[in-house]
């Protein structure tokens, strides 16, 4: 077997927050991925997190000119754009966190710089390709359900405001429950059911500015800059209506996480922002019934790297891409766009579904490094 293919793919890091962590101790969990550096604008931060995962330092420019072949940025978004121009055009492929970018205008900038410079990108999340969310995928690919006709979607909270060590970046643009956290709902609906035709929107904000209600920074106040109550109605291509809330002004709700419903039944299905998770199917109107998740099922991130570098070995799509991440991005765009007219918004982007991921994925690319 030759070199390219035997030995793990190198990848770096850009951005030393709160997220590092998760990636790097995910990263290693796959044989075919080797996380070489980390930079950061803070020296001190990127110096500290190299001393904790065994691993170097280095400054912006000294990782853009080292030898990882795919560079993982993990900016806030809204210098998601300028730090994803800088890593296409040193011939780096490109891994983003969520989102693609703080807007859809950033957003196709950024697909356009990965085209000019023949690189790819990827883009979190990742977790639609974990064990429930391919579950969910294959009951629906099976047809037991018959078509989705509708859907509804929840993700409701108090928001970040008394336990996150920032969590003024999330009530900025670019952040707030839809972009922040929406994203994973967005992202797992789509590999189920296909690409959005047009959205309808509702949005306000609750209060502003806010006031920490608990905990170390209680009292507190925080500038809000985008909605925090956000309605979507989704209208696929495939005909099903699906309707997602997100906020941060609910202390509690009792409202599952997805639910689909089909012609033949229905199933619920966990978080979206964790891998695996709990499923019930129902067919027309008998009992729930437990479905099992497939395969992964961890909580660190690091999955949709490893499926890139893979498909970049065997020369195939990846599945967590630019164009699935781009598409939703305008879903969320166009969701604020409408509720701010109060009008729909058609969608101008479209996307494949992403096949789904084969059983066994990680012991097959853990073989193929170690032949």
């Amino acid at each position: 077997m030759s070199r390219a293919t035997s030995e793990p793919t190198k990848v770096a890091i850009i951005g030393a927050g709160d997220i590092f962590p998760a990636y790097a101790q995910g990263l290693a969990a796959f044989g075919n991925l080797q996380l070489v550096a980390v930079a950061d604008a803070r020296a001190s931060a990127s110096e500290a997190r190299a001393a904790e995962f065994g691993i170097v330092a280095q400054t912006p420019a000294e990782l853009l000119a080292g030898d990882a072949e795919i560079i993982i940025n993990l900016t806030p978004p809204d210098a998601h754009l300028a730090v994803g121009r800088q890593v296409l055009q040193a011939g780096k492929h490109l891994y983003t966190e969520k989102p693609l970018a703080a807007s859809f205008d950033d957003g196709q900038r950024l697909m356009e710089a990965a085209a000019a410079s023949g690189r790819r990108i990827g883009c979190a999340p990742d977790t639609f390709l974990g064990g429930a969310g391919q579950a969910a995928r294959a009951l629906v690919d099976s047809g037991r359900l018959g078509r989705i006709v509708a859907g509804q979607a929840s993700m409701m909270e108090r928001g970040p405001d008394d336990w996150h060590p920032n969590p003024a970046f999330f009530y900025r643009p670019g952040a707030g429950p839809l972009m922040d956290m929406g994203v994973y709902y967005l992202t797992q609906l789509v590999q189920l059911l296909g690409p959005v035709r047009r959205v309808s929107g509702m949005a306000h904000t609750s209060w502003a500015p806010r006031t920490v209600p608990r905990g170390p920074r209680q009292g507190q106040s925080i500038a809000v800059e985008t909605p925090t109550h956000v309605v979507a109605g989704l209208e696929f291509e495939a005909g099903a209506f699906v309707t997602l809330s997100t906020s941060f002004d609910v202390w509690k709700h009792k409202s599952s996480h997805i639910e689909l419903y089909g012609e033949q039944g229905s199933v619920v299905l966990p978080d979206p922002n964790q891998f695996g998770g709990a499923l019930s199917v129902c067919e027309t109107d008998g009992e729930w019934q437990d479905l099992a998740p497939r395969a992964f099922t961890g909580r660190l991130r690091g999955l949709g790297v490893a499926e890139m570098a893979a498909a970049l070995r065997a020369g195939q799509p990846h599945r967590a891409s630019g164009e699935l991440a781009l598409h939703v991005l305008e879903i969320m765009d166009a969701t604020l766009r409408a509720a701010a007219k109060a009008s729909p918004v058609s969608l101008s982007t479209r996307c494949e579904r992403p096949a789904p991921l084969p059983l066994g994925f990680e012991k097959q690319i853990a073989c193929e490094v170690a032949a």
